[in-house]
């Protein structure tokens, strides 16, 4: 958890590694997004009744120090003695939760990332734990840092219906959150999809893909309300990896990455995914991807649920250069569904209970 924030030597490497790292994407076309954990920070030091809540300035740097004191903290983490203003948002219990109502603490907060996008390399942020304060205070360091054109998203982990135990069909209040999350970051930052994450491993777990479609024929999760603000992922570090708080089944990782690739929303890839669980995996994610690439797939394309059943799920997303049909579940028959090569459908690629097609544009295969 963040100590010394300006200090940018670890394990990995040290600053200059880093920014030497950062460049090298950005060579490459990599944008290089920060993980940015603000909500709260560890302190280096005890008070005098053993609390930890002062904190040291021990790395040279230009601008705000700091060395924070118990006024940095928020009045009701009292297991650390704060002395600052209420909490803004939801509270933190492994470290003192930062006082984001200060508004010294917001310009050394701002100065800092500023410092690692001028300086580092970084553009754009992840806003780790979101929900630990308000909203609204993240276009003040999005705009401070000169991050607005750049993509940020917050982690904002929403509970979701679990009614008597299952979950239920109807989790817009759970999406309702996340839209107003970003609203009141006058829409600076979009947000991890939480909901779809626990719609489809519910739905491709269970074998209940009536589960994808809600009651307006929309995907249920917030690529049905807002694709554009929607980041999609099957796992991260704190629901799979080493953690394993909500994990996406193993045996359906396929389809999951086969969902997120051929639908709306900025989809992202766990690194353990493509890079330690085998050239099986890593190479049907390759192949999800160019599919997505060449049909020229974005966050706001167009989305058709063709079939929502208890073992079987269609969909068709037209992209600029081309329309992706996605099958998914158990079900071999698909009907009238089936996509027909004199259409101009070709199957690109598949993998356990899912199979993909792609029809180009006429004016692409022209080209």
């Amino acid at each position: 958890m963040p100590g010394q924030l300006y200090n940018l030597n670890s394990n990995y490497g040290n600053e200059q590694q880093l920014v030497e790292l950062l460049k090298q994407l950005k060579a490459a076309g990599i944008t290089p997004m920060a993980d940015i954990v603000i909500n709260h920070r560890c302190a280096d030091s005890q008070d005098e009744h053993g609390r930890w809540n002062n904190y040291h300035d021990d790395h040279d740097h230009d601008g705000h120090p700091i060395d924070w004191g118990r006024w940095a903290i928020v009045c009701n983490d009292h297991e650390f003695g704060g002395q600052g203003q209420h909490d803004t948002g939801d509270d933190f219990w492994g470290a003192p939760d930062l006082d984001h109502a200060n508004p010294h603490l917001r310009e050394a907060l701002t100065h800092w990332l500023k410092h690692l996008r001028d300086n580092i390399g970084f553009c754009g942020w992840r806003f780790d734990f979101a929900k630990g304060f308000a909203a609204k205070y993240i276009k003040e360091y999005v705009d401070g840092s000169g991050c607005t054109d750049d993509l940020n998203v917050g982690e904002l982990w929403v509970d979701l219906d679990w009614g008597s135990g299952d979950l239920e069909y109807n989790q817009n209040a759970a999406r309702q959150r996340i839209c107003d999350w970003i609203d009141a970051t006058e829409q600076r930052s979009a947000a991890f999809d939480f909901v779809t994450k626990g719609i489809l491993q519910e739905a491709v777990k269970r074998c209940e893909y009536w589960r994808l479609k809600d009651n307006k024929g929309k995907a249920p999760g917030l690529i049905g309300w807002w694709p554009r603000q929607s980041v999609t992922f099957v796992d991260n570090h704190d629901t799979g990896s080493s953690q394993k708080h909500w994990p996406f089944p193993g045996d359906k990782i396929g389809q999951g990455y086969a969902y997120l690739l051929t639908h709306p929303g900025t989809p992202c890839l766990f690194w353990e995914h493509f890079f330690d669980w085998g050239k099986g995996v890593e190479s049907e994610i390759k192949a999800l991807i160019k599919v997505r690439q060449d049909a020229g797939l974005v966050a706001k394309s167009k989305l058709e649920i063709l079939c929502a059943e208890g073992d079987m799920y269609v969909s068709r997303t037209t992209g600029k250069h081309g329309s992706v049909m996605l099958k998914m579940g158990p079900r071999y028959d698909m009907g009238r569904l089936c996509p027909k090569s004199e259409d101009g459908w070709q199957k690109v690629t598949k993998g356990k209970d899912y199979c993909v097609w792609l029809k180009m544009h006429e004016a692409t295969e022209s080209n």
